[in-house]
């Protein structure tokens, strides 16, 4: 007996057992904007969150003012101990590309952009297969055969959201309208509901009575605008349905708490890869809301066109347009 624990002394000493590997410090850095926005940084919050639950694990966070201040925000991480950076927001890209190199033993996740280091996993969406449902629903639901988008800014990511949509629409209704505009032409346009609201009502005059708003915090506006003129809005990224039941339709469900939670039980399992992921509708990473919130507002009609497109598009059937030049 004391022979064996000698042994196993020895060994422990040369270092010839295997050690257990550290569990990871995860760590979030937020989109400019609020924590708790209803949509694009509350579900990253909600995923990393889901994580922690399950494994007791705890995780950090950053919320930067300012895109700016991203450096700022890794080096504030990586003091505090962080092995696992996920970041979120398709502006961080630049700034990643920089700051990266400098932490090789760092695993940073990009949410919506791509960055091509060997530390860095990049994390996109198919949001045109998403997209193309909730324009089955908004087609179907019209009245005036007109319907609208209030994107942020004209960029090739809002773009993928607009190109789903009007296909969508045109696949149930070929001579739909979709009328579309932008908040503003830099990230702030994503924090600006003010804005957001005039253009809502701007197109509701115009005869529009489906907006889909994929605009950061400006929803907010396009949301009450939406009430203000009886007619109906569409919320992205999470389920926003609930702020105003009546007349929400749906929400374009982008799945970024998958995003971060998977990104943190990969470093913890050890199966975390750099490189591209990709998630649409059949890796469950885009959706629509339906339920008994919103089953009325849709209808029978809208839900089984959506789940024939949907299905269509998984299968290879229906080939969605990302809306790239």
């Amino acid at each position: 007996m004391i022979r064996g624990l000698l042994v196993l002394a020895g060994l422990l000493l040369a270092g010839t057992l295997p050690a257990r590997a550290a569990e990871p410090v995860p760590a979030v850095i937020y989109a400019v904007g609020q924590k708790f926005d209803r949509s694009f940084n509350e579900a990253a919050y909600t995923g990393a969150g889901r994580f922690s639950e399950a494994t007791g694990i705890p995780h950090l966070e950053y919320e930067p003012n300012n895109p700016a201040q991203f450096g700022q925000a890794v080096e504030a991480l990586v003091r505090r101990g962080a092995t696992d950076i996920v970041c979120i927001g398709f502006y961080y890209a630049t700034s990643l590309a920089e700051v990266a190199p400098r932490h090789p033993g760092i695993r940073f996740t990009l949410v919506d952009s791509v960055v091509d280091l060997p530390n860095v996993q990049s994390v996109v969406f198919r949001e045109h297969e998403g997209s193309f449902l909730t324009g089955v629903v908004a087609a179907l639901a019209s009245r005036t055969g007109r319907i609208g988008f209030v994107g942020a800014i004209d960029i090739p990511l809002i773009r993928k959201f607009i190109a789903g949509y009007e296909q969508g629409a045109r696949h149930v209704r070929p001579e739909v309208e979709v009328t579309v505009n932008f908040v503003g032409a830099t990230p702030a346009a994503f924090n600006d509901p003010i804005r957001g609201g005039e253009i809502a009502r701007s197109q509701f005059e115009r005869g529009v009575d489906v907006v889909f708003a994929g605009a950061g915090s400006s929803n907010f506006g396009v949301f009450q605008q939406a009430v203000d003129a009886d007619r109906l809005a569409i919320g992205v990224d999470s389920d926003q349905g609930w702020l105003h039941p009546d007349h929400i339709l749906t929400s374009m469900l982008k799945r970024v708490d998958l995003a971060v939670e998977q990104a943190f039980r990969a470093a913890l399992d050890g199966t975390w890869r750099p490189g591209i992921r990709e998630l649409g509708l059949a890796e469950g990473g885009v959706d629509y809301v339906y339920g008994d919130q919103n089953r009325a507002l849709v209808g029978d009609e809208a839900r089984a066109a959506a789940e024939a497109a949907r299905a269509d598009i998984v299968a290879g059937r229906i080939a969605v347009d990302d809306g790239a030049p």
